[in-house]
């Protein structure tokens, strides 16, 4: 914000109703809104205490100008009024709000504007089959197949993404689909790991043993078909599938909806026999029906 302007009275004191012009929007606020909280750009500006109401800079009609953007402020000003904000469904621009709070120093706002996904939740230490006892600094790298125990090379891996798509009610063929965000990988950490190995990202589990199950690991490449592939390669096979799909208006001033999908894919691994197993069964067999190897 920029602090230097013409000097046009030599009253210092701010009116109760301030006029604004936040990036060519005009708003009109009180004065003891803009000022509620202390710790923040605005109330250190508008603070009493500043007197410098005849430094800050005007635009030609006399209303204190903020460059920033002025869609965004309605959001700004509303917090400062109510302590909380109301944003409108499938609100695509609170990556900028939160920007914008940062910039007027409202890191309660800020927080609220947090992504959920960067948010720790309690049910997330359920399923990723959490204890106590279980994280620590111990880095162990998952064992070659070779030295896993036989019953321990089977297993089952699932894996989830989440889709959405805007669409109008005249043409199926206006649908905007969203790219998928994130693909999640659930199941035993040693047998994700021999399948997917770099790509699989672990910072939402970190820490934890080969033989521990998680459902917060997810892939660092967007494409599902490369992880059917990897899946593939290992052995895996798809045995079971399920999605669910919701609807929502976006405002109600349009008959768009945004289609929202989750989908989840299971995929098996039988025990895979190292040649000596099958070499070794082989002769137990051949003892058993008493012949003679050669």
């Amino acid at each position: 914000m920029a602090l230097s302007g013409n000097s046009r009275a030599k009253d210092n004191s701010f009116p109760d109703v301030i006029e604004l012009n936040v990036g060519g929007q005009v708003y009109y606020t009180r004065h003891a809104t803009l000022i509620s909280n202390p710790g923040s750009l605005l109330g250190k500006i508008f603070s009493p205490k500043n007197n410098a109401s005849n430094d800050l800079a005007r635009d030609p009609k006399g209303r204190y100008f903020i460059d920033r953007d002025g869609f965004l402020f309605r959001y700004v000003l509303d917090y400062l009024r109510d302590k909380q904000v109301v944003l409108p469904d499938h609100f695509p621009e609170k990556g900028r709000l939160r920007k914008e709070a940062e910039y007027f120093q409202l890191p309660d706002l800020v927080k609220l504007l947090t992504p959920d996904d960067l948010k720790p939740s309690p049910d997330e230490y359920i399923h990723s089959d959490y204890e106590d006892g279980s994280q620590g600094s111990d880095q162990r790298m998952c064992p070659p197949p070779s030295l896993v125990p036989a019953d321990r090379k089977s297993g089952f891996i699932t894996v989830g993404y989440r889709g959405s798509c805007t669409m109008g009610r005249e043409s199926q063929t206006d649908a905007k689909f969203r790219r998928v965000p994130r693909i999640m990988i659930c199941g035993r950490i040693a047998l994700a790991k021999e399948v997917f190995g770099e790509t699989l990202n672990e910072s939402r589990d970190p820490d934890r043993t080969p033989d521990r199950y998680t459902s917060r690991f997810y892939l660092k490449f967007k494409h599902l078909e490369r992880s059917f592939d990897m899946l593939s390669e290992c052995g895996f096979q798809m045995v079971a599938c399920n999605s669910s799909v919701t609807a929502s208006f976006v405002n109600q001033h349009t008959d768009d909806k945004i289609w929202s999908s989750y989908t989840e894919y299971v995929f098996y691994q039988q025990s895979r026999r190292t040649p000596i197993e099958v070499q070794v069964e082989g002769k137990n067999e051949l003892k058993e029906n008493n012949c003679t190897l050669s």
